[in-house]
Order: C-alpha cells, then sequence, then structure tokens
C-alpha cells in the first residue's frame, strides 16, 4: 500500500500570475511557464497535514529547496496539531531557517491511521524551536496576509479546515492571496481509473473545501490527482537522493523509511519514492513548466467530489503533463539543491 491517499510571476506589477497566460477554457499549456521573475520571490504560506502520507514531508523539503519562495509562515492542519506542528518545527531546524515561524491549525478528529512519523519528532518540544511558534496559527495566517505589502500565495497540501477558519474570521483576506492547492479528482481517479474520485484532501472536510473555493481569491489554482499522482521519483532520478549527505534530504527519507515499515508493509528501504502529490502544488506556486493548464468552473459536493459546474469558482487546472520524465528530472535536482536562480 503506497499511499492511505488513495483509499487519499507573482511580480511587481499587479500581481497577475498565477492565472496569466491562460485562455478562456480551451486546454494549454500556460506562459510564460515561469510565474516569477528572475529578480523576485513570491511570499508564500503553507498550510500542511504533514504527518499522514509522506508526501508533505517531501512537498515541505521542495517548499525549502525552491529558491523562487519567501517563506513567510508554515502551518499545521487538521488531526493532531501539535504533532504535525513538531514535524514542521524539527525539519525547519534542520535546514537552518529557524526564521521561518510555525503555526498550530485546529486540532480536530481524523480517521485511526497510524502515524509513523511520531517516532521522529519523539521528545521534541516545540517550545525549544529556536523560531516564533503561533499557538493560533488561524490569527497567524490572518496577521501574515494582512500585514504582507504585496500578495501572497497560500499554498494548501491538506484538508482546508485551518483555510476555512480563516475566512469566516476575516474573509477580505481573500483579495490578498492566491490560493494554490493539491485538490480534486477531475477527469481521473486514483490508479489513472477513468472515473474521478473523491480526493482525499477534499473528501476530508467537503464542507471547509466548499467554503474555501468560493473565497474571494486573487486566483485559484490546484493540481487534482489527474497530474499529481503520477509524480513518483524512481531509477536515477531517486538514486541520487538516496546517496545525498544534504541533511534535509536525510531527515526526509529518515521519516519515508518510517513511513514505509507501515503504509508498504517492508522493513526494506523503498526502491522508488511514495506517490509525490504534494510537489506539483509546490511547483505551481511559482512556475507551470511541464504542465498543461486549462482553465474551469468548480465546486466540491457534500461527498467530497470535485465537479465541473458552470456556475462555480473558476480555477487554473494542472489537468495534465506536458513533459512528466522533465519533471521527474527536475523535481529530483531541485530537491538536491543542484537548480537556483
Amino acid at each position: 500500500m503506497e499511499s492511505r491517499r488513495a483509499g487519499k510571476e507573482i511580480g511587481p506589477k499587479a500581481p497577475a500570475a498565477p492565472n496569466e497566460g491562460l485562455g478562456g477554457g480551451a486546454a494549454e499549456q500556460a506562459e510564460p511557464v515561469r510565474i516569477v521573475p528572475a529578480n523576485q520571490r513570491v511570499p508564500v504560506v503553507l498550510d500542511t497535514d504533514i504527518g499522514d502520507d509522506i508526501d508533505d514531508t517531501w512537498g515541505l523539503a521542495m517548499w525549502l529547496k525552491s529558491p523562487e519562495v519567501d517563506r513567510r509562515l508554515v502551518v499545521s492542519d487538521t488531526g493532531d496539531t501539535v504533532y504535525r506542528a513538531k514535524l514542521i518545527a524539527k525539519l525547519l531546524e534542520i535546514a537552518g531557517r529557524t526564521d521561518v515561524p510555525v503555526g498550530v491549525g485546529i486540532p480536530g478528529q481524523k480517521p485511526s491511521y497510524d502515524e509513523p512519523q511520531r517516532a521522529w519528532v519523539e521528545g521534541y518540544d516545540l517550545n525549544d524551536y529556536p523560531g516564533r511558534i503561533y499557538p493560533d496559527g488561524i490569527e497567524a495566517i490572518i496577521d501574515t496576509l494582512n500585514s504582507s505589502p504585496e500578495p501572497v500565495t497560500l499554498i494548501c497540501i491538506g484538508p482546508v479546515t485551518n483555510i476555512a477558519e480563516v475566512l469566516r474570521r476575516d474573509a477580505g483576506v481573500a483579495w490578498k492571496a492566491h490560493f494554490v492547492g493539491m485538490h480534486g479528482s477531475i477527469r481521473r481517479g486514483y490508479g489513472g481509473k477513468p472515473q474521478p474520485d473523491a480526493e482525499w484532501n477534499v473528501k476530508q472536510d467537503p464542507k471547509s473545501c466548499q467554503v474555501v473555493f468560493a473565497g474571494d481569491w486573487l486566483s485559484r489554482t490546484i493540481t487534482p490527482i489527474d497530474t499529481c499522482e503520477l509524480a513518483k521519483l524512481t531509477g536515477e532520478d531517486y538514486a541520487r537522493l538516496l546517496d545525498s549527505d544534504d541533511p534535509v534530504l536525510r531527515a526526509v527519507l529518515e521519516n519515508y523509511r518510517l513511513w514505509s515499515t507501515v503504509w508498504m508493509k517492508t522493513e526494506r528501504f523503498p526502491a522508488k519514492s511514495s506517490v509525490l502529490f504534494d510537489t506539483v502544488a509546490v511547483h505551481l506556486s511559482y512556475s507551470r513548466e511541464f504542465l498543461m493548464m486549462e482553465r474551469m468552473s468548480l465546486s466540491v459536493t457534500d461527498d467530497g467530489f470535485t465537479v465541473r459546474n458552470p456556475v462555480g469558482a473558476e480555477f487554473d487546472v494542472a489537468i495534465d503533463w506536458v513533459d512528466l520524465d522533465g519533471y521527474h528530472a527536475y523535481l529530483s535536482r531541485r530537491l538536491l539543491g543542484m537548480i537556483v536562480r
């Protein structure tokens, strides 16, 4: 079993992207593929349910390795949010990025999945994190968006329980942010089947997803499982990560070993990565390269399906790959720190 989810240039000008370059409805590759100009960085808040599926851990590592990103805040989402905040904080410490604040999101009930990464933060105390810890991650998000002189990109790679509460407390902050999410299933379901599924992040909290999808964001961009389920490192792209002495990668692989003993039911270290759903959302915060984008109107049903709806909110959807092999090679090099701007 590889993943429970299977069962889961903003530039100085008025910031136009991530919508910029997209046509009215036909599928096309966005131009330019780079969203952020070479001399700019995208201010970003990351909202994550790290600590269940391992892809959030890979996604956080990619976020830390992306020079296009101005890291403003990371917030834990859903379930045991203190446990998740510990994972975030410890990885930030290892990366030498304790300048990045950590917010603790809304705790809530989730299915009783094993949390094998908990062993990695055994004995870790959030009070010892050298950086800033916000016990109320919702207010931290609101304050970060309101205090920024430029629009912030909000990357959401989990159920959006936190973000729905952000909008309930201050709906106006949506005008100050671009929404980028790993959500939905549009034309294909898990395993490539031709029928869409209720995707994990959506079906865990459909009501919150309905609120968030309808928010008045500057723009909305998602990678559904149509594309992100195909992101997986194998062969040389994966092997070069195993040979690295990079401390962030070593930490990711330690967590991957813990996770794989439960979810892949093996004591042997995996010969390939898990499905790296969330890395695609991180990538979309600053680039459209490798992907085919399509503009469509979407809404969320009460049972967690993401559906086309002519009166739904407009999204830029990464609906297919233009160059999947290219993305895999790029992702491997990015995680190794070999791609700089």
